[in-house]
């Protein structure tokens, strides 16, 4: 089927800018700042502002507009309706439960990971992770896992698109060296991150293929940085996770 132009709803795209606009950095905009952030022109940046507060996707206090959980539901329908998720977390829970860790599963979206399921086991990073939270995609272990499996022109053009400012002393801010820890990844079939998205946690990724061999999510464990090195991480987390990539294989469509 063709889209043609006269398919396209411009008023829709640039509703939907807006609701993109907000974020944990900015939960709450002001008209101007929507404007800016969208590069939608003010009188535009407000009609689609003063719409979402009339049909309760956001909140207004008269100078700044803040999303309200309503607008969960555009999100939440789509995950509960891809299959991975509910195929994926039994396999979480029983894996949880065997390593007494929180373990993941995420998608890559632009230059963020989405997660999709999630089996916590003990909370060692200061935000609350669920299905539907998003990280950078270039300083998470699972997002190393996904932008490796990407060709390396592409892969490139995300972490350059991305927002490398450093999330911790730790973090990596030079795309070439992003670069180098990507053929790594891809070499050693899994990703150690530590300490790069938040001080005190150290997290260990895998790939999950599907049964034709295609990189469809990542899987991962986090846990509290302790006095012993990532290579005891991965000698103790990487057997149990390949057990599950190994049975995931077999299922994933």
């Amino acid at each position: 089927m063709v889209n043609k132009s006269t398919d396209f709803i411009a008023s829709l795209a640039k509703g939907l800018q807006v609701i993109e606009c907000f974020s944990a950095d900015h939960p709450r905009l002001s008209i101007s700042e929507a404007a800016e952030s969208t590069g939608l022109d003010r009188a535009t940046a407000r009609r689609c502002l003063l719409t979402l507060h009339r049909l309760g996707y956001a909140d207004y206090d008269g100078k700044f507009f803040q999303l309200t959980p309503r607008v969960m539901r555009l999100g939440m329908g789509a995950l509960a309706a891809l299959p991975l998720p509910h195929i994926v977390q039994p396999w979480l829970d029983q894996l949880s439960d065997q390593i007494g860790q929180s373990t993941s599963v995420s998608i890559l979206d632009e230059t963020e990971i989405v997660y999709l399921a999630r089996a916590a086991q003990r909370r060692v990073m200061s935000i609350g992770l669920m299905p539907g939270s998003r990280l950078p995609a270039h300083c998470t272990s699972m997002g190393r896992i996904l932008l490796a499996a990407l060709p390396e022109e592409e892969a490139r053009a995300v972490i350059e698109r991305s927002d490398l400012s450093p999330r911790t002393p730790r973090s990596l801010s030079d795309p070439e060296e992003i670069m180098a820890r990507l053929a790594q990844v891809r070499a050693d079939g899994y990703a150690v991150i530590d300490q790069e998205i938040e001080l005190g946690l150290r997290s260990l990724a895998i790939p999950l293929y599907n049964s034709a061999g295609r990189v469809v999510a990542a899987l991962n464990t986090g846990f509290a940085a302790t006095q012993d090195g990532p290579e005891t991480v991965v000698a103790e987390f990487l057997p149990p996770l390949l057990k599950v990539q190994s049975g995931l294989r077999r299922i994933l469509p």
